[in-house]
């Protein structure tokens, strides 16, 4: 086992010289714009040089403008982050940007579950631009125009990328979610937007059962009032089209509407820099989804400098990101199209047939960099895969892991299981910027538990609560100054209240305006980060502040245990720790885990970190995304209600702990 601060990976000489982002540094002391002989002398320049960082980036980057800006950046009034401005007078098209490559190179290879296994589908670059022409100038014929906003509650097919830059390029706005999400789920997110057409998928396979989402989707958008056209992509199973009813709109297939206006040429609408390309929604599992507004130019360039710079994506590479069309990342890995990087999409279940389709995937495809979570890693630990017999003697350059805090354990599996030489990076911002905040860097060393550092322009620190900054201590994630994906706002929020709430009242008795992210986090000593959790869900056991993070790792030693969740319970003026641990199929459970269990945590953490119990249960609450519900279960065990339960991947598991508070503690709802 590896320890804190040992280095697991390195790139040589070469790989770094070829890198993106020492060509980067190389290119901006040629050009004379900045010198700089490390990445500190980097980052610091980009996080102080805010109109030159931004600006060079954009040209390095290759972002096409319709009309460029003279500068890149205005600053906020004093002490100040709302409010800044970024490229003004700038215009430019989101899809013209991703749609550069126009050959037959893949741009998009497709696994679908289907029956026993898997389908394979492909699409070159040349005709991923003549079916958005198509399905643009269907849209145009329905009468979509700028400003209009278009959904989609899609599969990850290469329908729901063609539709987002259809969408994109008339300068109209995308929004989508998974098919999976139930009908109150749908609603709530796209109620609030008021969509002029939505397409859906009208049936998936999933761990190899048929789910056929007719009757959820004309329940759903029955309730759309905006709604003038829906838009069935995916025909049933045996070919057939659904039945055609009367609707209070126009319903098209998917091959309807491409046929509709089949021209080949695009006409890209250029945009304003912050124009609304996306609107995004935070989790809803407190409450109603944000509906959050990313702009344009912002989305695009942090999008381009995370998968160039940090990710080291160039053109020829193939991305397999492991995600759905309800989670930010499915955004992030479609910007690598700008890159002339090809997509391989993954539509199904990881444990369909067994967990080693995913890996056989990456081998098969020559996949360049997998994008996974620690959930998916833990699985083949405990499920004893070995990745190896599975990639065929490929291995990725990438390995990029979000979600949730990448553990030590993962790290030494993954070098062990999968390649030495590769690049393991674990990310971490969120759906708020649709980006990252910390990230990994392919110039700096990996180490254990570490994300290797802050994203390029990011003025991220720790703070105390009393506004302190720390080193070696954990504390809150702040960022100091302004980047260009912040969102352009917030969906139906006069003033921006609801905005300002969600970032920048946590310290608002200081005296410059701080965007604190909400995650409880941790410089090292080699300017790293190590991220502990959500700090609304870290645990307050007699004033001492525990991140949910530290337990689980300890929970990881046990190959007994698949999955766990720790709460903290309010009793007396004090808050207890509570484990919640979900067994392997062929392991028990008893008294004797339990005091192991103890043991390991009091041994390797501190006596304040060993759970006042620990309690078995079947299911583990989780968000559509693969992120744990801590805040839930706390309600729960707290008899409060939990609202927007259709934000839940798996909401029957909440049933459990309700009963369990109800028997163990009294709790009554």
């Amino acid at each position: 086992m590896t320890s804190s601060g040992d280095i697991l990976w390195e790139a040589d000489i070469n790989r770094k010289q070829n890198s993106s982002m020492t060509q980067f540094m190389s290119w901006l002391t040629t050009k004379g714009i900045h010198t700089c002989s490390a990445w500190e002398d980097l980052y610091n320049w980009s996080v102080t040089d805010l109109d030159s960082f931004w600006r060079a980036l954009a040209t390095f980057t290759g972002v096409i403008f319709d009309c460029p800006a003279q500068q890149a950046y205005i600053a906020p009034k004093p002490n100040k982050i709302l409010g800044a401005n970024w490229f003004p007078g700038a215009t430019l098209n989101f899809a013209r940007n991703l749609l550069l490559a126009d050959d037959d190179r893949q741009a998009i290879v497709g696994y679908t579950e289907a029956g026993t296994g898997f389908t394979r589908s492909e699409l070159s670059f040349a005709d991923l631009r003549r079916q958005v022409a198509f399905c643009a100038a269907g849209l145009r014929r329905l009468g979509v125009k700028k400003d209009d906003r278009i959904a989609g509650v899609l599969s990850n097919t290469k329908e729901a990328i063609i539709a987002m830059l259809a969408t994109t390029s008339l300068g109209a706005i995308w929004s989508s979610c998974s098919p999976d999400f139930g009908v109150e789920g749908v609603v709530d997110r796209l109620g609030q937007i008021d969509p002029k057409v939505v397409f859906y998928t009208t049936a998936y396979r999933y761990n190899g059962k048929l789910f056929d989402c007719e009757a959820n989707a004309a329940s759903f958008l029955a309730r759309l009032k905006s709604l003038q056209f829906a838009v069935a992509v995916q025909h049933l199973p045996d070919g057939s089209e659904p039945p055609q009813k009367n609707y209070g709109y126009k319903r098209y297939t998917w091959n309807n509407l491409l046929a509709l206006d089949p021209v080949e040429h695009i006409d890209f609408l250029p945009v304003p820099f912050d124009h609304p390309v996306f609107i995004m929604f935070s989790s809803g599992t407190t409450g109603v989804p944000k509906c959050i507004v990313h702009g344009t130019g912002g989305t695009l360039l942090q999008h381009k400098k995370e998968l160039m710079l940090h990710s080291d994506l160039k053109q020829g590479d193939r991305l397999l990101y492991f995600t759905t069309c309800g989670w930010m990342m499915w955004n992030w890995m479609a910007s690598a199209l700008s890159l002339g990087t090809s997509l391989v999409l993954f539509e199904g279940s990881l444990s369909f047939p067994d967990l080693g389709i995913l890996w056989n995937i990456v081998g098969t495809e020559n996949v360049t960099a997998l994008g996974t979570s620690p959930k998916f890693i833990s699985a083949c630990m405990n499920a004893g895969i070995q990745p190896q017999t599975h990639l065929k003697g490929h291995v990725p350059r990438t390995v990029l892991s979000t979600g949730s805090p990448l553990l030590p354990e993962h790290y030494s599996w993954v070098y062990e299981q999968v390649g030495s030489d590769l690049h393991l990076a674990s990310i971490s911002g969120g759906t708020d910027i649709i980006s990252c905040f910390m990230l990994g860097n392919p110039i700096l060393p990996v180490r254990p538990g570490e994300i290797q550092g802050p994203g390029l322009g990011m003025a991220i620190d720790v703070w105390s609560d009393d506004c302190q900054s720390l080193r070696q201590i954990k504390g809150e994630l702040v960022c100091k100054k302004p980047f260009v994906s912040m969102p352009v706002g917030f969906l139906n929020d006069p003033g921006g209240k609801k905005y300002h709430e969600a970032y920048f009242d946590f310290f608002q008795d200081y005296d410059t305006e701080v965007w604190r992210h909400g995650d409880y986090v941790e410089w090292t000593a080699h300017g790293g980060i190590v991220v502990y959790g959500r700090s609304d869900a870290t645990l307050n056991p007699g004033g001492v502040r525990i991140g949910t993070a530290e337990i689980y790792r300890q929970v990881e030693n046990f190959p007994e245990i698949a999955d766990s969740i720790a709460v903290g319970r309010q009793v007396d003026g004090d808050t207890e720790v509570i484990l919640f641990v979900k067994m392997n199929p062929t392991s028990q459970w008893n008294d004797a885990l339990i005091a192991r269990l103890k043991t390991m945590i009091k041994a390797n953490l501190t006596p304040r970190h060993v759970p006042k119990e620990i309690i078995h249960v079947t299911d583990i609450p989780y968000t559509r995304s693969g992120k744990k519900i801590e805040l839930a279960v706390t309600k729960v065990i707290h008899g409060e209600p939990v609202k927007n339960v259709g934000a839940f991947a798996n909401p029957e598991s909440l049933a459990e702990y309700i009963q369990i508070a109800h028997t163990r503690w009294g709790i009554k709802d």
